[in-house]
């Protein structure tokens, strides 16, 4: 591969980048400006905020951001190897069973957490 085959991809990126500065220079230039306390106070969909705004999240979320991350891996780990699974042999299916093994030990803590329950 040589410099020259990127060059649309570089052309197109610096095209890009041009365009957002010049719409951000425009709507500068032409748009209203006129600051007020009203309009730089924290929205919160159209409700006036309730409380401080850094506040302790329950674990609830945490538990859940663990969940995501743990399926978001799983996918992301496995379809390339289902693609190249032939190739890979034993090999690559003791690798993708430790893989399925630590993700296990994800899933249990999870699972104990209570992470898996509706509420």
């Amino acid at each position: 591969m040589t410099l020259q085959e990127f060059a649309p991809v570089g052309a197109l990126t610096a095209l890009a980048i041009l365009v957002a500065f010049i719409v951000i220079i425009i709507s500068r230039l032409f748009g209203p400006l006129r600051p007020s306390t009203r309009k730089a106070a924290p929205y919160e969909s159209g409700m006036k905020p309730i409380g401080p705004a850094i506040r302790r999240l329950p674990v609830k979320f945490y538990l859940i951001a663990v969940l995501f991350i743990i399926f978001d891996v799983e996918v992301i780990f496995f379809l390339p190897w289902a693609v190249q699974l032939r190739e890979l042999g034993v090999y690559g299916l003791l690798v993708m069973g430790v893989f399925l093994f630590i993700l296990t030990i994800g899933f249990i803590y999870e699972w104990k957490k209570g992470a898996l329950e509706w509420e």
